[in-house]
């Protein structure tokens, strides 16, 4: 065990656990990772889903809550990107895009002329 330690040290004064550790978030640290985290997370951010989640938590047991969001969020999400990846080998991101805006084009004008009740 000291020995251990003793070779961990001198690993840290040769500069080695530095590059170990830059390595090591290179390589998880993705841009199409942050990418994807970072449009998640600011998508998701005071949504719905996560309102009701603090409001399940408040009256009930908050681990089962987030393990269960968690395990919901991640079920939800894989199946977008499964049905995403299967619509881009049928149709050019150019359409998905097109259509996309035309339907969010759509959703505010009907915002516009047909305000909520």
């Amino acid at each position: 065990m000291i020995a251990t330690f003793i070779q961990v040290e001198e690993k840290l004064e040769a500069g080695q656990g530095k590059t170990t550790i830059r390595r090591f978030f290179s390589r998880f640290c993705t841009p199409i990772f942050l990418e994807s985290f970072i449009l998640t997370f600011l998508a998701e951010w005071g949504d719905r889903s996560q309102i009701a989640t603090i409001a399940l938590a408040t009256h009930k047991n908050a681990i089962g809550v987030a393990v269960g969001a968690t395990i919901g969020h991640t079920i939800c999400t894989s199946l977008a990107v499964v049905g995403g990846s299967m619509l881009a080998s049928k149709i050019s991101q150019r359409t998905v895009a097109t259509v996309g805006g035309l339907l969010f084009l759509g959703f505010s004008l009907s915002s516009y002329f047909y305000p909520p009740l």
